[in-house]
Protein backbone atom coordinates (compact mmCIF):
# COMPACT_ATOMS: atom_id res chain seq x y z
CA UNK A 1 0.00 0.00 0.00
CA UNK A 2 1.35 3.87 -0.94
CA UNK A 3 1.82 6.39 1.24
CA UNK A 4 2.22 10.00 0.08
CA UNK A 5 4.27 13.14 2.29
CA UNK A 6 1.22 15.18 0.62
CA UNK A 7 -0.99 15.16 -2.08
CA UNK A 8 0.51 14.86 -5.70
CA UNK A 9 3.65 13.14 -4.80
CA UNK A 10 4.63 9.62 -5.78
CA UNK A 11 3.59 7.05 -3.66
CA UNK A 12 6.09 5.43 -0.92
CA UNK A 13 5.83 1.79 0.37
CA UNK A 14 5.89 1.49 4.31
CA UNK A 15 8.64 -1.09 3.96
CA UNK A 16 11.14 1.58 1.25
CA UNK A 17 10.74 4.42 4.41
CA UNK A 18 11.60 2.20 7.25
CA UNK A 19 14.63 0.18 4.96
CA UNK A 20 15.65 3.78 3.69
CA UNK A 21 15.62 5.16 6.78
CA UNK A 22 17.38 2.16 8.53
CA UNK A 23 20.20 2.90 5.78
CA UNK A 24 20.76 6.51 6.08
CA UNK A 25 21.46 5.96 10.12
CA UNK A 26 23.96 3.09 9.29
CA UNK A 27 25.63 5.69 7.39
CA UNK A 28 25.08 8.27 9.64
CA UNK A 29 26.65 6.09 12.79
CA UNK A 30 29.49 5.50 9.84
CA UNK A 31 30.30 9.25 9.48
CA UNK A 32 30.36 9.37 13.15
CA UNK A 33 32.34 6.68 14.03
CA UNK A 34 35.05 8.43 11.61
CA UNK A 35 34.16 11.72 13.49
CA UNK A 36 35.31 10.08 16.53
CA UNK A 37 38.63 8.18 15.10
CA UNK A 38 39.27 11.52 14.22
CA UNK A 39 39.92 13.22 16.92
CA UNK A 40 42.12 10.51 18.20
CA UNK A 41 44.29 10.91 15.17
CA UNK A 42 44.28 14.69 15.45
CA UNK A 43 45.52 14.47 19.36
CA UNK A 44 47.73 11.60 19.41
CA UNK A 45 45.44 9.37 21.12
CA UNK A 46 45.75 6.07 19.17
CA UNK A 47 49.52 6.55 19.50
CA UNK A 48 49.54 7.51 23.25
CA UNK A 49 47.38 4.52 23.90
CA UNK A 50 49.70 1.67 21.89
CA UNK A 51 52.47 3.31 23.63
CA UNK A 52 51.12 3.34 26.73
CA UNK A 53 49.29 -0.61 25.81
CA UNK A 54 46.72 -0.10 28.09
CA UNK A 55 46.10 3.14 30.61
CA UNK A 56 43.01 5.01 32.42
CA UNK A 57 41.48 7.52 31.34
CA UNK A 58 44.01 10.26 33.29
CA UNK A 59 46.54 8.55 32.07
CA UNK A 60 45.56 8.62 28.80
CA UNK A 61 45.07 12.24 29.51
CA UNK A 62 48.58 13.13 31.23
CA UNK A 63 50.24 11.39 28.94
CA UNK A 64 48.91 13.21 25.60
CA UNK A 65 48.63 16.87 27.34
CA UNK A 66 45.23 16.97 27.34
CA UNK A 67 42.22 17.66 29.31
CA UNK A 68 40.97 14.78 31.07
CA UNK A 69 37.00 15.61 31.17
CA UNK A 70 37.26 15.72 27.41
CA UNK A 71 39.56 12.72 27.04
CA UNK A 72 36.86 10.44 29.01
CA UNK A 73 34.05 11.61 26.69
CA UNK A 74 36.73 10.57 23.64
CA UNK A 75 37.52 7.38 25.76
CA UNK A 76 33.64 6.63 26.00
CA UNK A 77 32.80 7.60 22.59
CA UNK A 78 35.84 5.71 21.44
CA UNK A 79 35.12 2.33 23.09
CA UNK A 80 31.36 2.50 21.87
CA UNK A 81 32.49 2.48 18.65
CA UNK A 82 34.65 -0.34 18.78
CA UNK A 83 38.05 0.94 18.70
CA UNK A 84 38.99 0.35 22.58
CA UNK A 85 38.67 -2.10 24.48
CA UNK A 86 38.12 -2.37 28.36
CA UNK A 87 39.99 -3.77 30.77
CA UNK A 88 39.07 -3.58 33.86
CA UNK A 89 39.29 0.12 34.81
CA UNK A 90 41.76 0.15 31.77
CA UNK A 91 41.73 0.98 28.36
CA UNK A 92 43.42 -0.44 25.13
CA UNK A 93 43.21 0.01 21.26
CA UNK A 94 41.11 -2.79 19.59
CA UNK A 95 42.51 -4.39 16.69
CA UNK A 96 40.08 -1.48 14.44
CA UNK A 97 41.72 0.95 16.76
CA UNK A 98 45.16 0.20 16.45
CA UNK A 99 44.90 0.62 12.88
CA UNK A 100 43.75 4.33 12.98
CA UNK A 101 47.59 5.08 14.28
CA UNK A 102 48.87 7.40 11.59
CA UNK A 103 52.26 5.06 12.32
CA UNK A 104 50.33 2.09 11.36
CA UNK A 105 51.94 0.12 8.22
CA UNK A 106 48.53 -0.26 6.88
CA UNK A 107 46.70 2.69 8.65
CA UNK A 108 43.38 3.51 7.73
CA UNK A 109 44.11 7.78 9.09
CA UNK A 110 43.34 8.85 5.79
CA UNK A 111 39.85 7.38 5.96
CA UNK A 112 39.06 9.48 9.16
CA UNK A 113 40.55 12.54 7.59
CA UNK A 114 38.96 12.36 4.73
CA UNK A 115 35.68 12.26 6.21
CA UNK A 116 35.93 14.86 8.06
CA UNK A 117 37.73 17.09 4.89
CA UNK A 118 34.61 16.45 2.82
CA UNK A 119 32.26 17.49 5.85
CA UNK A 120 33.91 20.67 5.32
CA UNK A 121 33.57 20.78 1.79
CA UNK A 122 29.75 20.36 2.16
CA UNK A 123 29.63 22.81 4.22
CA UNK A 124 31.58 25.35 2.51
CA UNK A 125 30.07 24.39 -1.29
CA UNK A 126 26.74 24.72 0.65
CA UNK A 127 27.58 28.68 1.58
CA UNK A 128 29.26 29.70 -1.77
CA UNK A 129 26.51 28.07 -4.16
CA UNK A 130 24.01 31.09 -4.06
CA UNK A 131 26.93 33.35 -4.93
CA UNK A 132 29.26 31.69 -6.95
CA UNK A 133 32.49 32.59 -5.39
CA UNK A 134 35.75 30.17 -5.73
CA UNK A 135 37.74 30.38 -3.43
CA UNK A 136 40.12 27.70 -4.37
CA UNK A 137 42.70 25.62 -2.70
CA UNK A 138 42.42 28.08 0.36
CA UNK A 139 39.14 26.23 1.35
CA UNK A 140 41.98 23.47 2.38
CA UNK A 141 43.11 25.59 4.93
CA UNK A 142 40.34 26.44 6.90
CA UNK A 143 40.55 24.03 9.57
CA UNK A 144 43.66 24.11 11.61
CA UNK A 145 42.90 20.63 12.63
CA UNK A 146 42.88 19.27 9.06
CA UNK A 147 46.10 21.15 6.67
CA UNK A 148 48.46 19.17 9.02
CA UNK A 149 46.93 15.81 7.71
CA UNK A 150 46.15 16.47 4.50
CA UNK A 151 49.72 15.96 3.03
CA UNK A 152 49.96 12.73 5.06
CA UNK A 153 46.61 11.37 4.20
CA UNK A 154 47.60 12.03 0.22
CA UNK A 155 50.52 9.93 1.71
CA UNK A 156 49.16 6.96 2.73
CA UNK A 157 46.76 6.81 0.54
CA UNK A 158 49.05 7.19 -2.65
CA UNK A 159 52.60 6.60 -1.91
CA UNK A 160 52.38 2.95 -1.72
CA UNK A 161 50.46 2.63 -5.31
CA UNK A 162 52.60 5.18 -6.98
CA UNK A 163 55.69 2.79 -6.13
CA UNK A 164 54.06 -0.53 -6.54
CA UNK A 165 52.30 0.35 -9.77
CA UNK A 166 53.16 3.19 -11.82
CA UNK A 167 56.93 4.05 -11.24
CA UNK A 168 57.75 0.42 -12.64
CA UNK A 169 55.65 1.19 -15.85
CA UNK A 170 55.83 4.89 -16.86
CA UNK A 171 59.31 4.77 -19.22
CA UNK A 172 59.91 8.54 -17.92
CA UNK A 173 60.55 7.34 -14.13
CA UNK A 174 62.81 4.63 -16.02
CA UNK A 175 65.07 7.40 -17.87
CA UNK A 176 65.00 9.06 -14.60
CA UNK A 177 66.12 6.48 -12.56
CA UNK A 178 69.44 5.69 -15.22
CA UNK A 179 70.31 9.23 -15.92
CA UNK A 180 68.80 11.40 -13.37
CA UNK A 181 67.64 15.20 -13.73
CA UNK A 182 65.37 17.99 -12.41
CA UNK A 183 62.09 17.09 -11.41
CA UNK A 184 59.96 19.72 -10.14
CA UNK A 185 56.43 19.26 -8.75
CA UNK A 186 53.24 21.38 -8.19
CA UNK A 187 51.38 21.01 -5.54
CA UNK A 188 53.58 19.12 -3.66
CA UNK A 189 51.74 18.25 0.01
CA UNK A 190 54.36 17.08 2.32
CA UNK A 191 56.77 15.82 -0.45
CA UNK A 192 55.61 11.85 -0.90
CA UNK A 193 55.89 12.24 -4.66
CA UNK A 194 59.45 13.90 -4.68
CA UNK A 195 60.61 11.61 -1.66
CA UNK A 196 59.45 8.44 -3.08
CA UNK A 197 61.89 9.16 -6.88
CA UNK A 198 64.37 10.22 -4.50
CA UNK A 199 64.75 6.53 -2.91
CA UNK A 200 64.46 5.29 -5.83
CA UNK A 201 65.96 7.46 -8.74
CA UNK A 202 69.84 8.52 -6.66
CA UNK A 203 70.47 10.91 -9.65
CA UNK A 204 67.75 13.29 -9.39
CA UNK A 205 67.41 16.95 -7.95
CA UNK A 206 63.92 18.32 -7.09
CA UNK A 207 61.96 21.37 -5.83
CA UNK A 208 58.41 21.26 -4.42
CA UNK A 209 56.46 23.69 -4.62
CA UNK A 210 53.35 24.34 -2.68
CA UNK A 211 50.56 27.10 -1.83
CA UNK A 212 50.04 25.97 2.12
CA UNK A 213 53.53 27.02 4.45
CA UNK A 214 52.39 24.09 6.86
CA UNK A 215 52.91 21.60 3.32
CA UNK A 216 56.12 23.39 3.18
CA UNK A 217 57.27 23.10 6.61
CA UNK A 218 56.47 19.62 6.88
CA UNK A 219 57.53 18.71 3.38
CA UNK A 220 60.98 20.34 4.73
CA UNK A 221 60.69 18.57 7.97
CA UNK A 222 60.37 15.15 6.56
CA UNK A 223 63.18 15.78 3.85
CA UNK A 224 65.95 16.22 6.50
CA UNK A 225 64.79 13.45 8.29
CA UNK A 226 64.83 10.99 5.61
CA UNK A 227 68.18 12.09 4.37
CA UNK A 228 67.65 13.72 1.02
CA UNK A 229 67.53 17.31 2.17
CA UNK A 230 70.70 17.69 0.20
CA UNK A 231 68.67 17.19 -3.10
CA UNK A 232 64.88 18.29 -2.39
CA UNK A 233 64.09 21.22 -1.79
CA UNK A 234 60.64 23.26 -1.01
CA UNK A 235 59.20 26.74 -0.78
CA UNK A 236 55.83 28.53 -0.89
CA UNK A 237 54.42 29.19 -4.39
CA UNK A 238 51.25 28.91 -7.00
CA UNK A 239 50.89 27.02 -9.92
CA UNK A 240 49.87 29.78 -11.58
CA UNK A 241 52.66 32.09 -11.54
CA UNK A 242 55.38 29.12 -11.27
CA UNK A 243 58.34 30.23 -12.94
CA UNK A 244 61.85 28.16 -13.09
CA UNK A 245 65.16 30.01 -14.57
CA UNK A 246 66.06 27.15 -17.04
CA UNK A 247 63.29 23.74 -18.38
CA UNK A 248 63.84 20.55 -16.39
CA UNK A 249 63.06 17.20 -16.97
CA UNK A 250 59.84 16.45 -15.42
CA UNK A 251 56.92 18.55 -13.90
CA UNK A 252 54.77 16.39 -12.01
CA UNK A 253 50.90 17.54 -10.63
CA UNK A 254 49.69 14.49 -8.40
CA UNK A 255 46.21 15.54 -6.78
CA UNK A 256 46.89 19.58 -8.05
CA UNK A 257 45.06 20.09 -11.68
CA UNK A 258 41.74 20.35 -10.56
CA UNK A 259 42.22 23.20 -8.02
CA UNK A 260 42.95 25.44 -11.10
CA UNK A 261 40.91 23.64 -13.69
CA UNK A 262 39.26 26.80 -14.60
CA UNK A 263 42.42 28.17 -15.43
CA UNK A 264 44.03 25.15 -17.33
CA UNK A 265 44.88 26.90 -21.18
CA UNK A 266 47.18 29.06 -18.83
CA UNK A 267 48.73 26.10 -16.78
CA UNK A 268 49.02 24.10 -19.85
CA UNK A 269 51.19 27.11 -21.65
CA UNK A 270 53.36 27.24 -17.94
CA UNK A 271 54.15 23.99 -17.88
CA UNK A 272 55.23 23.76 -22.23
CA UNK A 273 57.04 27.06 -21.23
CA UNK A 274 59.39 25.01 -18.16
CA UNK A 275 59.66 21.74 -19.46
CA UNK A 276 62.18 20.26 -21.57
CA UNK A 277 61.94 19.32 -25.22
CA UNK A 278 62.89 15.79 -24.29
CA UNK A 279 60.64 16.06 -21.06
CA UNK A 280 57.52 15.12 -19.92
CA UNK A 281 54.75 16.50 -17.93
CA UNK A 282 53.31 14.02 -15.60
CA UNK A 283 49.86 14.73 -14.44
CA UNK A 284 47.83 12.20 -11.84
CA UNK A 285 44.56 12.81 -10.82
CA UNK A 286 43.52 9.89 -8.52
Amino acid sequence: MGRYSQKGEKPVTESLIEETRKQLRREAQGAMSLNIAFIGIVNGLFEILHRLGAAGVDDIAKNAAMDAAYVRRWVDAAYAFGYLDLDGTSFHLSEKGDMMRPSHPETLMPIAIGSVLSTHMADRAAELMPTGERPGEKVLGERKTILPWFGAMLEANFSGFFEREIFPRLSVYKELEKKGGTVVDLGCGNGWYLRALAKRCPGIRGSGIDGFEENVRRAQHLVKDQGFSDRLTFRLGDIKSFAQEAPVDLIAMNRALHHVWDEKESVFRILENHVLPEGAVVIWEP
